[in-house]
């Protein structure tokens, strides 16, 4: 199978010679600030730990941050802070999982309750208590 792609004089490197990736150039931050944004869990309750955690408000602050308050359901806790994007991404991803579970779980609630309404009103079809009257 012939290689796609030709390469000329100019598309080769010298040997031991490294890229640098474009977002090197783009991000402000540093490798330190970046690896200490790895660990913000905007999802996580500092109080209780708890995974439901959720935005009350957010806004752009400066280039690339987020102004976010949130809010805990279980303890009540509230807070505020200043977050790079790549923090308030991760947390707009999990909000997102998070609203595709509740949606499956509305789903089969939804169709749990439809199954026992329909069931109710074929028995009361089969033993002749629905009535003109009903409706």
């Amino acid at each position: 199978m012939a290689d796609w792609r030709r390469t000329t004089k100019s598309d080769e490197r010298p040997r031991g010679s490294r890229s640098i990736a474009p977002e090197s150039f783009i991000s402000s931050q540093s490798a330190s600030e970046r690896a200490q944004d790895q660990g913000i869990k905007l999802d996580l309750c500092p109080c209780c730990r708890s995974d439901l955690v959720y935005p009350t408000n957010w806004a752009p602050a400066a280039p690339r941050r987020w102004r976010v308050e949130l809010r805990c359901p279980e303890c009540d806790w509230t807070g505020c802070g200043v977050y790079p994007q790549s923090v308030v991404d991760r947390f707009d991803q999990a909000l997102d999982v998070a609203t595709e579970s509740l949606l499956a779980d509305l789903h089969l609630l939804v169709r749990a309750n439809m199954e026992e309404q329909v069931e109710v009103f074929v028995s009361a079809l089969e033993n002749d208590q629905i009535l003109p009257e009903d409706f």
